[in-house]
């Protein structure tokens, strides 16, 4: 993987993976808030990663869902800089006639075996889930990857 990033002016960058365009900057009064800020990348790249190892997994056997929705809220430190994040809570939202348990082997899959970016961060942070399913929580987790 190679990403390539051009300055565009103040703090805002544009930054190119395989095609790929996206804008990254800092909120007011060091930006002007035109795209996430790293930070904020980092917490979508962990949510995007899980989330499409479950649709994958949902969709291998055969799970008709009609909302499939995820929350990241990562909790940074406050002890000064460099300010680094101290704990991640990922919600998975899924609505519709899915099988209960295929549903939560999904998830436990993503969140020790799959996920790349949950591997990672778990290694500096624990990664704490909950599964809600037609509006009832059915599950809580924590990521936890053997290597």
């Amino acid at each position: 993987m190679k990403t390539e990033l051009n300055w565009i002016g103040g703090m805002e960058f544009h930054a190119t993976c395989e095609n790929n365009t996206l804008s990254i900057d800092a909120k007011a009064p060091l930006g002007k808030s035109h795209g996430m800020t790293p930070k904020e990348l980092v917490a979508t790249g962990l949510g995007g990663c899980t989330a499409m190892d479950v649709v994958a997994l949902l969709k291998k056997h055969k799970q008709q869902f009609t909302e499939f929705k995820i929350n990241v809220e990562i909790s940074p430190s406050s002890d000064g800089h460099p300010i680094v994040f101290k704990e991640a809570n990922i919600e998975f939202i899924v609505n519709g006639p899915v099988d209960e348990q295929i549903l939560i082997t999904s998830v436990e899959l993503s969140q020790t075996k799959y996920c790349g970016v949950s591997a990672m961060l778990s290694k500096s942070l624990p990664i704490n889930y909950t599964i809600t399913l037609n509006n009832k929580q059915i599950k809580t987790g924590a990521a936890a990857f053997s290597k």
